[in-house]
């Protein structure tokens, strides 16, 4: 019987899972690809995404991570002996995104603090780039800000404290206060919002429906890139965190909780986000289409300039708003980090102990690049090129490994099946086996065609080559040295628990 950490309670695993999948895109991207895309009408092809993709492969990783009882790079070496690569591939994409992800919610911490007093100023834009990041030119790292790496050091304490802690006692535990918290405090932000002259004609510009959009192939393409960045999958979280459920665990009927729940939570920040642009544009006399914006710039810009203009509990908005970001920051990262502490543990067979300080030890070294005068370029370039060609090119790589060369979704579906309520048909095996590798493909081609024709951000090719395709490319390549690497007292057996409760 495996002795593997389990969750202790389903809503544990499901908080967990949520809360890896709520994170910081969801507050400052969904709203602005919805709007661009359609407004209301984006929401047939995101419905359509969510159900032949995202729902799909949250279901097909968490039977991984159920079935194989292992970390990502374990569950594939069990999967088959030649796969493991695609493991620690997902793990090294989870390893860089930690390294600049943490520096983010440092930010956030530090805007809660300075929304007691709006410190940003009347030109919230160049307090960010000039006074607080104070970012050098693309290329030159310069000093450390100390404004930014104070919070980037809290923000470590906590969340490898949580690690330290383990899967029920730290993991659980922080997602069970995290979570309802950031709903609580977001869902009051949404309130107060919708209560600001010109909210409605944001929440109104948001939903009105532009139907011609329809027809668009690049918004299908833009729901699918939106339920695929959002759902945290293909880089080894759910994979990782459904390794930790019981025997008795009703797999579909979790993906769906999961899936919708952080759709969600995408609606919710549509209203909010939206509620305050429509404020934004009614004080500035500007229309909506001209401030909108995405990204940090909407969190640390935008939202800071609409806080001057609210008038009374401007601060309180602030707070509430800032502190939603850092939760929501928190939970995700926590879940990107356990993705390698775990892999640590079991390929080099030591306790939990060494690989959290292992792993989150150089995770720390590494983000201190973040936090230096050269930090946000570093960061946008990074963020970039392994989004685009790390999450979702290990996306396409994993479905078309598992459904055509490997030939395993029948094998999942019934070990899915046999503990689960919703019954996989061939509604998830024509999802993964030809529309996700479809659409991930064009995406993919696409991407490929606008990075070589022309430079991401206007930023010098060089720098792009060394921050950019460097350490993409870099993360496949490692990721197959790794896998040369014997394992250590450690059976590549599927464990005998699990195949005799499917089996049962």
């Amino acid at each position: 019987m495996d002795n593997r950490a389990q969750w202790g309670t389903r809503l544990g695993f499901i908080l967990a899972a949520v809360g890896s999948a709520v994170g910081l895109g969801n507050i400052w991207r969904f709203p602005g690809v919805a709007y661009e895309n359609g407004g209301g009408a984006f929401f047939l092809p995101y419905l359509v995404a969510l159900l032949t993709a995202g729902i799909p492969i949250l279901i097909l990783e968490f039977t991984l991570g159920h079935k194989y009882k292992g970390s990502s790079p374990l569950t594939f070496a069990r999967l088959s002996k030649g796969a493991e690569w695609m493991g620690w591939w997902q793990i090294l994409i989870s390893f860089v995104i930690s390294t600049y992800y943490a520096v983010i919610v440092g930010w956030a911490i530090t805007y809660s603090y300075f929304s007691l007093n709006l410190q940003w100023g009347e030109n919230p834009g160049d307090f960010l780039i000039g006074e607080y990041l104070q970012v050098s030119d693309p290329g030159v790292v310069g000093s450390f800000v100390p404004s930014v790496l104070i919070p980037l050091l809290i923000v470590w304490v906590i969340a490898l404290a949580i690690l330290f802690a383990g899967v029920r006692k730290g993991i659980e535990v922080a997602n069970k206060i995290f979570i309802p918290l950031l709903a609580v405090l977001f869902l009051i932000i949404v309130i107060r919002a919708m209560f600001l002259p010109g909210a409605m004609d944001g929440v109104e510009a948001f939903f009105k429906p532009n139907w011609d959009t329809i027809f668009d192939g690049k918004v299908w393409v833009a729901a699918y890139g939106q339920i695929f960045f959002s759902l945290s999958i293909a880089f080894a979280i759910m994979i990782t965190y459904s390794s930790y459920l019981p025997e008795k665990s009703d797999i579909t009927n979790n993906a769906f909780i999961t899936g919708f729940a952080n759709s969600s939570f995408e609606l919710l920040a549509g209203f909010g986000i939206f509620a305050t642009l429509g404020f934004m544009a009614y004080t500035s006399g500007q229309p909506i289409n001209e401030v909108v914006s995405t990204g940090v710039g909407l969190a640390f810009i935008a939202i800071p300039q609409v806080i001057n203009e609210m008038g009374s509990f401007n601060e309180v908005f602030g707070v509430l708003f800032f502190l939603s970001l850092t939760f929501a920051g928190l939970s995700s990262l926590i879940s990107i980090l356990e993705t390698y502490i775990a892999a640590i543990q079991e390929k080099f067979n030591t306790n939990r102990t060494k690989a959290v300080t292992v792993g989150g030890g150089l995770t720390v070294i590494v983000s201190l690049l973040f936090a230096t005068q050269g930090g946000l370029n570093f960061l946008d370039v990074v963020d970039y090129f392994i989004n685009q060609f790390g999450v979702a090119l290990s996306g396409l790589f994993e479905v078309v490994l598992i459904a055509w060369f490997l030939k395993q979704l029948n094998p999942l579906k019934e070990h899915a099946n046999a503990i689960s309520d919703i019954q996989l048909g061939s509604w998830w095996n024509i999802s993964l086996k030809f529309i996700t590798p479809i659409i991930l493909g064009y995406m993919m081609f696409d991407l490929l065609r606008q990075n070589l024709t022309s430079d991401y951000g206007g930023y010098p090719r060089e720098f792009l080559f060394y921050f950019g395709w460097t350490v993409a490319i870099g993360a496949i390549l490692l990721g197959v040295v790794l896998s040369r690497l014997q394992w250590k007292k450690q059976s590549l057996d599927v464990p005998v628990s699990n195949e005799k409760e499917v089996a049962s």
